[in-house]
């Protein structure tokens, strides 16, 4: 059949700013009338134009309720707009880090990659018919778009008056591999549903020693378990860790993608993973059960990870940390070198001990990926991370869940294979070696989910007024807690990009402490609806016979001063936190 293009009027729709990560509403938003269609316009329409016409355009997602909708709508634009051939994983489904996989490695038939990739994933967010849907937008390096562009978007969501479609195209079955082609003004439109795990797959074999992992998997004194929480991760866990690696069926749960995540909340941490702590003998109610040695979780698109011991939970800080201690020795991919080590501005201080130790090149920037491909593709920087349980490093140009595990069962492994039937050198092991050596952060977060905006704008005003008198924060200090050492220095992180030269202001409000602590508070913009305002604590500790303590005892006069200088309960009326981690 030859489809036809149709232009549709259309007016601006308040409110479709991208975020750190895309445009996030409601699923009853995206439904509205051409809230989608406006967006994805927009999208086309900010690209450069070899990007769109007789280009190749990845569309997936993390599979949650209104995905294949979205899929239909956006294969029937991007007809219409020109483009020369959509790629999809079979039912929709791509984790974020295999789209970024996707984009970089895939290579058709004819030669051509991908240009870029619409991404349809509300990650860490609980999805459904009442709950959260997302579209970002992927670049030719696999990263997320740039401020360049998506100011671009939302410059064009204000002033759009028409979109482009194909209507009569029809629906694409999505659950079959195979290229279907059509005929279109612009010539021919191919759709190719492939496998979502073979490139991915393919990928990780290239960078880890399967081999090594696999010893260690199949060792009595060794157990695993992982939580993909329902979400897309479950497309990938069983073809990795049960058919590559010879880990038992048994070890994964919750690994049959669903569009409402089963009803629950696909954010790995100690909060919302619940049957995995509890399997590790972390939860409230712990099993009964001998806990495995290792677990590990996911969120909704596989991006993010969780790091369990038995009985042991590991900080994305540390977690990072610790990765870039090791790589060279327990990751074949790394074995040259490290380029140099990144962090986002709220992570801890731990990745800057080791690369002070290491002597390696160390950067810290603001929450959002794009500023790690910055560095990434600059051949700046190796490995990252976020505390917002974000790892990765220049494989792809997305955090990446399923490798971070990989890497983890990667250092196990190196950490053991000397060991000769001895005592299995646990999570535990490496942690307490880790601050042995380096010292430790004590670190957590807490997060403050649905403020009324106005409310956490007016919070965030008050402590940049605040931090013009480091006098009067000491002095409220020692009114809450005089044990806490002097701030010495207050602002609101800015940072300038080494690569390209931008600046990013108001990132953050930091208070940095005489003995190394900091306060650090800032609005997430990953919510759909309301505002986030999240608070970090952290407190260094190089003392070793200081390291062992409970870390919410240590924080907890910092916790206090942090409450103190905010006016949390005054501005927003919580008296608790919705998440800590």
């Amino acid at each position: 059949m030859v489809f036809q293009v149709s232009k549709k009027e259309t007016v601006p729709i308040e409110g479709q700013k991208p975020g750190t990560s895309g445009l996030r509403k409601k699923v009853v938003v995206f439904k509205e009338p051409n809230y989608l269609h406006n967006f994805v316009q927009s999208t086309f329409d900010a690209l450069p134009a070899d990007q769109v016409k007789g280009a190749t355009i990845v569309v997936s997602g993390d599979g949650r309720y209104f995905s294949e909708d979205a899929i239909q709508i956006i294969v029937k634009m991007a007809a219409a707009n020109g483009v020369r051939s959509i790629w999809i994983g079979e039912n929709g489904l791509l984790s974020t880090p295999a789209v970024s996989a996707i984009i970089r490695e895939r290579i058709a038939a004819d030669g051509s990659k991908a240009s870029g990739a619409f991404i349809l994933t509300a990650s860490h967010n609980p999805g459904g018919p009442l709950e959260d849907f997302g579209i970002k937008y992927n670049m030719g390096n696999g990263g997320p778009a740039p401020e360049s562009i998506t100011d671009k978007i939302y410059a064009n969501t204000k002033t759009i008056t028409e979109y482009l479609i194909a209507e009569d195209l029809p629906d694409v079955n999505i659950s079959v591999s195979g290229v279907t082609s059509f005929d279109g003004p612009d010539g021919k439109f191919d759709i190719d549903v492939f496998d979502s795990a073979d490139e991915y797959v393919k990928l990780m074999k290239k960078i880890f020693d399967f081999a090594s992992i696999r010893n260690l998997l199949s060792s009595p004194k060794f157990t695993f378990c992982y939580d993909s929480l329902h979400g897309v991760a479950g497309a990938y866990a069983s073809r990795i860790f049960v058919e590559e690696l010879g880990a038992k069926e048994s070890s994964l749960i919750n690994c049959i993608p669903k569009e409402d995540f089963g009803g629950g909340h696909p954010d790995p941490n100690l909060t919302y993973a619940k049957e995995l702590v509890a399997r590790m003998g972390l939860g409230k109610s712990p099993s009964q059960d001998e806990p495995p040695e290792f677990g590990a979780a996911a969120d909704g698109d596989a991006d993010r990870n969780m790091i369990l011991g038995k009985r042991f939970f590991v900080t994305p800080s540390d977690s990072v940390a610790i990765i870039a201690a090791n790589a060279v020795q327990a990751i074949p991919y790394f074995s040259s070198g490290l380029k140099g080590v990144a962090r986002s501005m709220p992570t801890s201080a731990a990745l800057d001990v080791v690369a002070k130790n290491l002597n390696l090149k160390f950067f810290e920037v603001p929450t959002g990926w794009k500023f790690f491909g910055n560095l990434m593709d600059a051949g700046m920087c190796s490995v990252c991370g976020e505390e917002s349980f974000g790892t990765g490093s220049d494989h792809i140009r997305e955090k990446d869940g399923i490798w971070a595990v990989l890497a983890w069962l990667s250092i196990i492994a190196y950490k053991n294979k000397d060991n000769d039937g001895g005592k299995l050198v646990t999570v535990e092991d490496i942690v307490l070696q880790h601050w042995a050596t380096y010292g430790r952060h004590y670190y957590t977060r807490y997060d403050y989910e649905n403020v009324d905006s106005d409310a956490a704008k007016n919070l965030m005003a008050h402590l940049v007024k605040l931090q013009s008198s480091l006098p009067e924060v000491n002095k409220m200090i020692k009114e809450t807690r005089p044990e806490v050492a002097d701030v010495v220095e207050a602002d609101e992180f800015e940072y300038k990009d080494p690569v390209d030269g931008s600046i990013s202001k108001h990132q953050g409000i930091r208070f940095l402490f005489e003995d190394g602590s900091r306060l650090v508070l800032r609005l997430s913009g990953t919510g759909s609806q309301g505002a986030t305002i999240r608070v970090y604590i952290e407190q260094y500790e190089n003392d070793p016979l200081k390291t062992g303590r409970d870390s919410q005892e240590a924080l907890a006069p910092l916790v206090e001063v942090a409450l103190k200088l905010s006016n949390m309960q005054g501005f927003t009326g919580r008296s608790e936190p919705t998440v800590i981690t």
